[in-house]
């Protein structure tokens, strides 16, 4: 059974006022009138209220209604019901009444998102670190029961324990450091200085710190820098540790008699491009979006073998856009990878 719809009450008042004030006038005007004129008075003042009601409640009573059932649905939280509304023209103050309205109601929705999408983030983050965490606790945990359960007394056991316990124990700092890094860079609490600093040294000295590193891994590490290059717009200490980053990483997952190379060039006279390329195993395509996420790896086996904590990526994808710029990177499973990112040059 269909619902009677129920009569607009701001529509109804204005029709009673008008009715009212027809009503009057004919008073004035009754006492003239022939007895068979009173009854023409009264039909008259009945019409002129109908037309009051009918006019008001198009004017005013539907575009009321509309926001009444906008706030509603948004109250509810039923947005996909905004979509169905209608939309109202911005001709007068009733109509940007129902499209702010709307609008409100489709930016608590985008904010609701929001926040469900952070909650999802920070469990799923929670748990990343909690993993993270586990795994080298555990394993500390595991070989110093087993040195005190009589482990100990075998030198070779011992000495080889002691360096795993003493390996995971770095992995713990390294992990924590990581953690802290991220989120002061993430809350704004370390700033970033940009100044102009010469790149060339620093690409030269990162090389050089992961020079034995390589070399242990078999793999041939070089750099191809301009001898002359225009000072860059950035925080030299940030930057260094983006390079040392990305360089780190390419050596770590290069095959043994491969080869990484650190490569700077000009792209014109107001900035230049940094690459750092290598043929290693390459980065299937699916997984180069996700590879600046926290805790994201390829192969995570293979990762937490090398060390690593899963948030160097991130860090520097935080510090690039600090600088205004982004990570670019191709690869291609079996044939290595290429990083880059370009920085502004002095202006002078």
């Amino acid at each position: 059974m269909a619902s009677v719809p129920r009569c607009n009450r701001l529509a109804l008042r204005i029709a009673v006022l008008v009715a009212g004030v027809v009503l009057s006038a004919s008073i004035a005007l009754i006492v003239l009138l022939p007895t068979p004129r009173w009854a023409i008075a009264l039909m008259v003042t009945v019409v002129a209220g109908s037309a009051a009601y009918g006019a008001a409640y198009a004017v005013i009573g539907r575009r009321l209604e509309l926001a009444q059932a906008t706030l509603r649905e948004t109250r509810k939280r039923r947005f996909e019901a905004l979509a169905t509304l209608p939309r109202a023209n911005a001709r007068d103050e009733l109509d940007e009444l129902v499209y702010q309205a709307h609008r409100m109601g489709r930016t608590l929705q985008l904010e609701i998102e929001r926040l469900e999408q952070l909650e999802n983030y920070r469990r799923e983050f929670l748990g990343d670190v909690s993993h993270e965490l586990q795994t080298p606790i555990f394993a500390i945990s595991g070989f110093a029961e087993t040195l005190l359960d009589g482990a100990m007394e075998d030198e070779n056991v011992r000495h080889r324990f002691v360096e795993k316990i003493g390996a995971n124990a770095h992995r713990l700092t390294t992990l924590t450091r990581d953690l802290a890094e991220i989120s002061r860079i993430e809350t704004g609490e370390l700033k970033m200085t940009a100044e102009p600093f010469d790149l060339k040294p620093i690409a030269e000295e990162t090389a050089e710190a992961l020079e034995t590193m390589a070399r242990d891994r078999g793999v041939d590490l070089t750099c191809q820098i301009p001898q002359t290059l225009q000072p860059v717009i950035g925080d030299r200490d940030r930057i260094r540790q983006v390079l040392a980053n990305l360089v780190e990483n390419a050596v770590k997952y290069g095959e043994p008699g491969g080869h990484v190379e650190l490569i700077i060039r000009r792209l014109s006279d107001k900035s230049v491009q940094i690459a750092v390329v290598d043929d290693g195993i390459g980065i299937p395509s699916e997984a180069i979006p996700r590879l600046t996420e926290r805790f994201f790896r390829v192969d995570k086996s293979r990762s937490r073998e090398q060390g690593g904590t899963g948030l160097g990526l991130a860090i520097v994808k935080h510090i690039l856009e600090a600088h205004g710029t982004r990570l670019e990177i191709v690869s291609r499973p079996g044939y290595g990878s290429k990083f880059t990112f370009e920085l502004p040059t002095e202006r002078f």
